[in-house]
């Protein structure tokens, strides 16, 4: 006990040094025969910082090494030989570390990505309803401009055409004349993320819309004005095109699992037709329900 409280002591010594972590021999704590050197400390601290947050990162990163090693001696001295026994453990997570690695290969050299524009309408038709939104959405196009702007008003009823000619004068105006300009038309926003451009909730800021408008001006004579091409309030079933990206990582994820599922039975499969894999019958159980099951009864 007395060696076990002059190593505690020697510990706290290195994390409570005010100016540096004091070293001797590179060894910069020690817990019993256990030895931390400055190599150790040095590669968890990012470089670039200052002296006083690396010395503040030095010092947990002691603490919780000599944590880590006071608990493993006290388990190594209290623990019975059988419970200190992990090999089991140790395997057993060898095997599924293995098993995942083998698992992520085997996928990757067999996955196909390729997701057809028919795929995703298919699964589009078929899963509609799992798509209906939580939150309204929009094809919007948003800026700020001085209240005063002599060009505000042509802006605003730029932002509402569909002529290509329009929408690059507008393109050129805004960034000459708004201090903000974002036009979200080419796609979908949600209207939280509208919202934060006006500083306030969505709630709000959809009830201030008008023919398709949202027109409010700030405390500081700022006015946000946002038109809203196309707005699908929450609760409705979205486009299939605001639903595609989302469609083609669930095929693909579909495919993944489908590949690591037949994976093993596939290797159990083979294994048994090759020999590799036997079930031997116990001739004393000739009557049960077990041994009465065909030989191919492990097969799918």
């Amino acid at each position: 006990m007395k060696r076990f409280k002059i190593a505690i002591l020697a510990v706290m010594a290195a994390i409570l040094a005010s100016c540096s972590i004091i070293t001797y021999d590179d060894v910069v704590a020690k817990v019993g025969r256990h030895r931390l050197h400055k190599g150790e400390v040095e590669q968890f601290i990012p470089s670039g910082i200052s002296k006083e947050d690396s010395l503040s990162i030095a010092r947990q990163y002691i603490k919780a090494w000599a944590g880590e090693m006071i608990i493993g001696d006290m388990a190594m001295t209290q623990l019975s030989k059988a419970e200190k026994d992990i090999s089991r453990e140790m395997q057993e997570y060898k095997n599924a570390l293995l098993k995942f690695r083998y698992e992520q290969r085997y996928i990757a050299d067999r996955l196909d990505t390729l997701v057809s524009d028919a795929q995703v309408e298919k699964y589009y038709n078929e899963n509609q309803k799992i798509f209906t939104l939580k939150m309204p959405i929009a094809k919007a196009c948003y800026l700020r401009i001085p209240q005063s702007s002599p060009m505000k008003d042509q802006l605003k009823k730029m932002m509402a055409s569909d002529s290509e000619d329009d929408i690059d004068a507008l393109d050129s105006l805004a960034y000459s004349y708004a201090s903000k300009y974002t036009r979200y038309n080419d796609n979908w926003v949600d209207m939280v993320m509208l919202a934060r451009d006006f500083g306030m909730d969505y709630g709000s800021l959809i009830a201030q819309m008008k023919d398709s408008y949202i027109d409010i001006v700030d405390e500081q004579g700022l006015e946000h004005i946002a038109y809203l091409g196309t707005y699908i309030p929450s609760g409705k079933i979205p486009p299939m095109d605001y639903c595609e990206e989302k469609i083609r990582s669930v095929i693909i994820g579909q495919r993944k699992h489908t590949l690591a599922t037949n994976l093993e039975q596939d290797l159990l499969n083979d294994a048994l037709d090759k020999g590799n894999f036997i079930i031997y019958e116990d001739e004393q159980q000739q009557s049960s329900a077990y041994s009465a099951m065909p030989w191919n009864w492990f097969k799918r």
